[in-house]
């Protein structure tokens, strides 16, 4: 096995762990923050707006199962990276969709990833790429939040499912379930 890690900030970090953990080759899938100025931020600060955090995943995976390419693939595809600084409901720029790569490698495969991003867009993608700052774990509650409590929320059970269906029709080869 040769694990690597990946950043991703795509809006919700509930939807996106959702997405990832059923991804084979994933092995694990942490909510966090990342990209602000607040020194161990909490859920209540990030949703200000105010602190510069995302709300992100760090997605870890086993790269002989999936490459780098293919979670970058999986996530333009799995969320709308042409929203400026939202998606859907979520506004603000803890909700910005942006890549943040822990190595040269990983920084030279986003442009590529943008490119083949952009022929399922109609509008230009606006997804930034941003130097990982440090890495803020959420709170308990927040990870694995599809599988423990999101199918009795009523924003979850709107905004995942889709997700998930698209993860399904799109990448099948690469689903776990």
């Amino acid at each position: 096995m040769s694990e690597e890690q990946a950043i991703l900030a795509g809006g919700c970090f509930w939807c996106t762990e959702a997405i990832f953990n059923d991804v084979i080759g994933v092995t694990a899938v942490e909510s966090g923050y990342i990209g602000g100025e607040t020194e161990n931020p909490t859920y209540r600060q990030i949703c200000t707006g105010r602190t510069g955090h995302a709300e992100a995943i760090k997605v870890t995976f086993d790269s002989t199962q999936v490459t780098y390419e293919d979670v970058l693939d999986i996530f333009f595809a799995t969320h709308d990276p042409t929203q400026l600084n939202r998606q859907g409901n979520d506004i603000g720029t803890q909700y910005r969709s942006a890549v943040f790569p822990l190595n040269d490698n990983q920084e030279a495969a986003i442009a590529p990833a943008i490119e083949r991003a952009s022929e399922l867009w109609p509008d230009p993608i606006v997804t930034t790429t941003e130097k990982p700052t440090k890495w803020y774990p959420a709170e308990g509650y927040h990870q694995d939040y599809w599988e423990t409590t999101g199918r009795s929320n009523p924003y979850c059970i709107a905004t995942i499912p889709p997700k998930l269906q698209k993860l399904r029709k799109s990448f099948a080869n690469r689903v776990k379930s």
